[in-house]
C-alpha cells in the first residue's frame, strides 16, 4: 500500500512522545547539528519563537559530560510540549491533504522528511501515525522518506564510549514529579 497523509490529519506534528521514558521528558523533532542554524534563522525570519535543545551527546568516559551533541530538538510550544512551532494553526489555511500547513515546508528538517518510518531494518512505521493506524502497513511511496532516515542514521554514527540523552523536563502536568532535566548517561 503507498503512503500517504491522512486527510486533515497534522498529528505527528501536534503530538509528542516520551522518549525513551517518562523519566527523559517528551522530546520534540530531532535536529541534526548541520540543521540547527538554518531552523533558527527560519524561526527569525517567520517571527517564531523556538525551543532548541540537545538531545543526543557524546563523550570519551562515563566522569565526562558530552563533548559533541549528534543531534538537537526542537520543542514544541505547548506547556507540555506538544505542537511545532511551525504548524502554522493559526492562519485557517489548510495543507494539501486539508491539515494545518508547516511554515517551513521546503525546508523542513530531515526527521520531517523521514516521517512516518522510525527504523530502516526492517522498515518499522510510527505506530502512532494516524495513516498507519488506519492502514497497518506501507510499502510503497516510502523513498524519499528512506532515503532521509539513513542521512540521519550516517550523520550519528559515532565511535565515542559514552551515549548521552538529556531529559528535557517537558510533558504533562501529571507527570512532573518523575520527568528529569539535564544530561543522563545510558546505560548498555
Amino acid at each position: 500500500m503507498e503512503f500517504r497523509c491522512i486527510d486533515e490529519c497534522s498529528q505527528c506534528c501536534v503530538e509528542r512522545e516520551y522518549y525513551p521514558t517518562k523519566e527523559f521528558g517528551k522530546i520534540g523533532v530531532l535536529i541534526l547539528p548541520e540543521e540547527k542554524e538554518s531552523i533558527e534563522k527560519l524561526a527569525q525570519e517567520n517571527k517564531i519563537k523556538i525551543k532548541i535543545l540537545p538531545r543526543i551527546g557524546v563523550s570519551e568516559n562515563r566522569n565526562q559530560m558530552p563533548t559533541k551533541i549528534l543531534a538537537y530538538q526542537l520543542m514544541g510550544i505547548k506547556e507540555n510540549g506538544n505542537t511545532c512551532p511551525f504548524l502554522d494553526t493559526e492562519s485557517g489555511k489548510k495543507s494539501t491533504h486539508g491539515g494545518f500547513p508547516c511554515k517551513i515546508y521546503n525546508n523542513k528538517p530531515l526527521a520531517c522528511s523521514a516521517y512516518p518510518l522510525i527504523e530502516i531494518n526492517p522498515i518499522k512505521l510510527d505506530e502512532k501515525c494516524k495513516f498507519c493506524k488506519e492502514c497497518g502497513t506501507a510499502d510503497k511511496n516510502l523513498n524519499f522518506e528512506t532515503e532521509s532516515l539513513l542521512k540521519i542514521k550516517e550523520s550519528m554514527q559515532t565511535n565515542a564510549m559514552c551515549i548521552w540523552r538529556y531529559a528535557t523536563g517537558i510533558g504533562e502536568q501529571k507527570d512532573h514529579e518523575i520527568i528529569k532535566t539535564g544530561w543522563i548517561l545510558e546505560d548498555y
